[in-house]
């Protein structure tokens, strides 16, 4: 490992122990052209509820969406407002040749890290898995953090094969195949970092605990950082004192509204954005190939934004 991808795991390790990671909404105006100021403010409120990591351009940030000109602009923004207080890590995605672009980007303007997001469309060997993190970390000096999902998922045996590249410094997981992850984390020397990346990844937080990866990304953090706080420090502590958050927040706030996720596909952005809305966000609307929520939808999920942050309140 490099000397700057063993400062970058330090410093991820000690977030990912601090807080839940980060990540933040791009913001669009209503006519889809993004807006960077609103960005600017959105991703200012998320550094100052203090995460563990801030993670912009990545699926919860429509990355999909941007062009090279405002993946540089959000990156940026990101990285100003975090003043080196905490890492940024910049998704990058498609095939290697478009990731490698994105990357370049990521490094002038001042990255830590980098996301590797799923590659585009096709199914691919492990050999061809391995060898897109490989052809990715020969173009760019930034630490990589692989993310499986979708149809990109590792054997053990793969996972050797990326560690042992010079700047792969730990795994993001969408599948919640807890058999699997075991295999992995087993598989890994000792150092790399796993984190659990599931949609909506405090449902299943508990269980990826049980086989050693108690950090996880939070699309709630986007919009309502004091439940996702709320949550990730009743887990850590055990809810002591027999106030049972973490059950209450689960059963009451966090199932609905997995479920309400599920009515329609693309959900899992758009809720999130839809919910940002709701508390005066500046984050805007999703962009085509994604929808806003509908008028039930968002009625619905009004109330149960009202639900979680009654029940953090009477928490604390």
């Amino acid at each position: 490992m490099t000397g700057e991808a063993e400062a970058a795991v330090r410093r991820l390790r000690d977030g990912m122990e601090r807080g839940v990671l980060s990540f933040p909404l791009t913001s669009f105006h209503d006519d889809g052209s993004l807006d960077p100021e609103g960005f600017r403010a959105h991703v200012a409120a998320q550094i100052a509820t203090a995460p563990g990591a801030v993670f912009p351009a990545c699926g919860t940030g429509e990355f999909f969406s941007l062009d090279e000109d405002e993946y540089r602009q959000v990156v940026t923004i990101a990285v100003q407002e975090a003043g080196g207080r905490l890492p940024v890590v910049a998704g990058v995605g498609y095939g290697w040749a478009q990731a490698a672009r994105f990357a370049r980007i990521a490094e002038e303007a001042g990255a830590d890290a980098l996301l590797v997001l799923p590659h585009y469309l096709v199914a691919a060997p492990q050999e061809g898995l391995v060898a897109q993190l490989e052809q990715i970390a020969a173009r760019t000096r930034l630490p990589l953090i692989a993310y499986q999902r979708g149809q990109v998922a590792y054997t053990a045996a793969s996972l050797r094969r990326i560690a042992a590249i010079p700047n792969v410094i730990g795994l993001k997981d969408g599948h919640s195949d807890l058999d699997r992850l075991q295999r992995l984390t087993l598989a890994a020397p000792e150092g790399f970092l796993f984190f659990n990346g599931a949609s909506t990844a405090e449902i299943q937080a508990r269980a990826y605990a049980t086989v050693g990866i108690p950090a996880y990304s939070s699309a709630v953090h986007a919009f309502a950082p004091e439940i996702a706080n709320a949550f990730f420090a009743a887990l850590r502590d055990g809810d002591d004192g027999g106030n049972k958050v973490t059950e209450r927040l689960l059963r009451d706030f966090y199932v609905p509204l997995v479920e309400l996720r599920d009515r329609v596909p693309g959900y899992a952005v758009s809720l999130v954005k839809a919910a940002a809305r709701l508390r005066g966000r500046p984050v805007g609307p999703v962009r085509a190939p994604l929808t806003d929520p509908s008028a039930t939808d968002l009625a619905d999920l009004e109330t149960l934004l009202a639900t979680g942050l009654d029940l953090v309140g009477a928490a604390l």
